[in-house]
């Protein structure tokens, strides 16, 4: 069995690294989808194929709209979303990815700490699987291949 992951959530560390790593450590069968990384890219893929817009809004505007088609086809494509919430940053894509997988009937691990429980609750009760670490998620990843 091989699955396909998209890993929702910010893009400012490297969760997604570690996360990839331990994966290969435990010879897990799985490809991982995310988000573009490059958070310059992602700002500025708008104007690069729209061209250049008169304000902020419309440059903002045509970024999300192309950043909103390239995550909907990775996660369409994928057989489960892991979203991770942290404390550091600001959280309104990973909701909107959440609610996206909630949407489309894919399996969601939702990874948050306990100081979001309460802000979370109701995001938490429509996931599939609540867990507070990355490795607690991979351990539900390699739990299916037993």
């Amino acid at each position: 069995m091989e699955l396909s992951i998209y890993l929702a959530g910010q893009i400012h560390d490297d969760w997604r690294d570690q996360l990839k790593q331990k994966a290969k450590q435990q010879n897990l069968s799985i490809t991982f989808y995310g988000p573009q990384e490059n958070h310059d890219l992602s700002d500025n893929i708008g104007e690069q194929i729209k061209g250049e817009q008169p304000n902020q809004i419309d440059r903002d505007d045509a970024a999300s709209s192309i950043n909103n088609f390239r995550t909907q086809l990775m996660m369409q494509q994928s057989d489960a979303v892991i979203a991770l919430f942290g404390e550091s940053y600001k959280q309104w894509n990973t909701a909107m990815d959440a609610g996206i997988a909630i949407g489309l009937n894919k399996p969601l691990i939702l990874i948050r700490p306990q100081s979001l429980i309460h802000p979370l609750k109701e995001l938490s009760n429509q996931s599939n699987v609540t867990v507070e670490t990355i490795d607690q998620a991979l351990d539900v990843l390699a739990y299916t291949f037993k």
